[in-house]
């Protein structure tokens, strides 16, 4: 299957088709408890990120058993090789520590307002490589990194995935063909066209083992989108973007499984207790 990750650098052409969606009505509020409200907080799932000039997309919040709060998006956002470069047990990447930027309303005019930094504290791809992962499905399809905080910034954060709610948990069985996931990305590509950042789509089903999904949405995940959340039909944390697959299914994309990419972090990432944070609002699909 041919595919190509879907990090965005600055000279790419601007998307210029506009879809329109309309939100759903607004969800009672739970308690938000340490996490900033919701409606002010600045760096939410679906916040950009930019490393060392490429930017993506964040998918969920996590924290650890000292508090401390990490923002996921894919191990390909920190790679420094073609985009062509799909296994995590081979292609490069910037190391741990590596500088990252919390942006809002980035496009290809500019980065965007900055809301917040952070460093690289683990990669699935870096980890695989030292530990001499062997296991096909795994260096192919484990795409997740996370993006520690700063302490000044964590103040900023709610965990909540913006105009769906949720996550409502973490789905840890796979997908099958016909079921609905729904997203959130915000590639500059689209010129800061709101409507176009959410997706609701269809999964093709499970694959590799477990580690994959292939899915089709409306608008298609493109460059810039990498890294972004994908949530269940219950709300539930399903996968983090990863591929755009030129084949088979051209134009679907693939969406890595969260609950294998967390079960290996949780092994190997060094980071004590690390969890998926729910969201201080409830999932509201579209109707």
């Amino acid at each position: 299957m041919r595919r190509s990750r879907l990090l965005a650098a600055a000279a790419v052409a601007v998307l210029a088709a506009a879809g329109s969606l309309t939100a759903p009505a607004a969800a009672p509020a739970e308690a938000a408890g340490r996490w900033a409200p919701a409606q002010r907080a600045r760096i939410t799932p679906g916040v950009q990120m930019y490393t060392d000039g490429a930017q993506c997309t964040a998918n969920f919040v996590f924290t650890d058993a000292d508090r401390k709060v990490y923002v996921g998006y894919a191990a390909h956002c920190a790679g420094t090789g073609e985009a062509t470069d799909t296994n995590g047990c081979e292609a490069e990447s910037l190391p741990l520590g590596t500088k990252v930027r919390f942006a809002r309303r980035g496009s290809l005019a500019g980065g965007g307002e900055t809301v917040g930094r952070g460093r690289l504290v683990y990669s699935s791809w870096l980890t695989m490589q030292r530990r001499g992962t062997t296991n096909a499905n795994a260096c192919a399809y484990n795409d997740f990194a996370l993006v520690r905080v700063g302490a000044k910034h964590v103040g900023k954060v709610n965990p909540t995935v913006p105009f769906w709610g949720g996550p409502a948990g973490l789905r840890t069985e796979g997908t099958t063909t016909g079921d609905e996931v729904y997203s959130f990305g915000s590639s500059s590509l689209r010129a800061g066209v709101a409507e176009l950042a959410p997706k609701v789509g269809t999964s093709l089903g499970s694959w590799a083992g477990g580690w994959s999904h292939d899915v089709y949405t409306a608008s298609p995940g493109v460059p810039g989108d990498s890294g972004s959340a994908f949530l269940d039909a219950q709300g539930r944390a399903m996968g983090t973007l990863s591929t755009l697959a030129l084949a088979p299914f051209a134009g679907s994309n693939g969406v890595s499984d969260l609950a294998h990419e967390l079960r290996f972090a949780q092994r190997h990432a060094g980071i004590d207790r690390l969890r998926l944070v729910r969201g201080t609002q409830p999932f509201s699909p579209l109707l």
